[in-house]
């Protein structure tokens, strides 16, 4: 998968605060995510991250 710092990734299940939408702020062995609805932060393992991904939305300016 090609997720890059900045794109908006759309998971299965949603957030308690109802969003499925979450920022990459970092990549490596682990993503740190950063929930669009509430801000909230995580850490997840990569392997989960690209399991649970559903969509990938591009950062702006970026085809």
């Amino acid at each position: 998968m090609n997720i890059q710092v900045g794109d908006v990734l759309k998971l299965k299940k949603q957030h308690p605060c109802g969003s499925r939408e979450w920022e990459v702020l970092r990549i490596g062995a682990d993503f740190r995510l950063k929930c669009v609805g509430c801000g909230h932060q995580i850490m997840i393992a990569r392997r989960q991250a690209e399991k649970n991904v559903k969509e990938i939305i591009p950062r702006r300016g970026q085809s």
